[in-house]
């Protein structure tokens, strides 16, 4: 693994204080996401996959049969948003004919990130078992985490393709941010809960996306994460933390095309 010192760990992880108007993209988030919710008949929102209050996805799905299963698993260093800030990232998936789920969890403090892990697979073996295909998996930052967690070996999960975006692979610095005293991560979760500490699962893909404007703690977690799994890694040219995801919308995208791909 790649050595790492953070002099500042709370300013390594700041996204929001190194990027103009950081506030303006989550009311864009939001209000792209209620617009496309609005404009697809064939949505299924808030289903329930457990009995925890946040444990629901909403599905949508294209016309037609459906190619595969993308889930897309949000953001937000596991202390914020929900499936509903992000329904507007469908779009470029359920354009190429994939259904696609976006996976709500419980976040800290409520439950530990291993809890989260659990909650995300058991969304992930239900829609295996509902819909027909293969099933992708992605997510963003804290997402990415979760994304990459169902990739590893020792889950036993039908996910053939993962593609982590922006992820944070490896949680050992985050012991020493401010945020970690709600987060509650040890030694023994960091080394548990790792995506770069934990092998890939045999005949699942993987490839690691991060923009290249980004802070360069969530550069080298890419980077530590595509080495440590001898896979692919893509750094998305002119694109920061809060838009690096906005390829997602588009259907001709090279990230879609990579979250599609076999």
């Amino acid at each position: 693994m790649i050595p790492y010192r953070w002099p500042d760990p709370d300013r390594a992880y700041a996204n929001g204080d190194f990027i103009p108007d950081a506030a303006a993209h989550v009311q864009r988030w939001e209000a792209q996401s209620r617009a496309f919710r609005a404009s697809q008949p064939n949505a299924r929102l808030d289903q329930p996959y457990g009995p925890g209050p946040r444990q629901r996805y909403d599905l949508f799905l294209p016309e037609g049969p459906a190619r595969g299963t993308l889930v897309f698993v949000h953001g937000g260093y596991w202390l914020a948003f929900g499936p509903q800030d992000w329904s507007h990232l469908a779009a470029g998936p359920l354009a190429q004919g994939w259904a696609v789920a976006l996976p709500g969890y419980t976040l800290a403090p409520q439950a530990r990130i291993a809890a989260m892990v659990a909650e995300i697979a058991q969304a992930c073996r239900q829609l295996a078992d509902a819909l027909p295909g293969p099933l992708h998996v992605t997510g963003h930052s804290a997402g990415g985490h979760l994304a990459a967690r169902m990739g590893c070996a020792d889950l036993d999960l039908p996910v053939t393709r993962i593609v982590p975006i922006s992820p944070l692979a490896e949680l050992g610095p985050l012991m020493a941010t401010q945020m970690n005293a709600t987060l509650g991560i040890d030694a023994a979760e960091a080394a548990a809960q790792s995506p770069a500490r934990l092998a890939l699962r045999p005949g699942c893909s993987a490839h690691v996306w991060v923009g290249a404007q980004e802070r360069p703690d969530f550069l080298w977690q890419a980077r530590t994460l595509a080495e440590e799994w001898a896979c692919p890694w893509t750094v998305a040219p002119e694109r920061h933390h809060f838009d690096v995801i906005d390829a997602l919308a588009d259907p001709g995208s090279d990230l879609v095309r990579t979250l599609l791909a076999p």
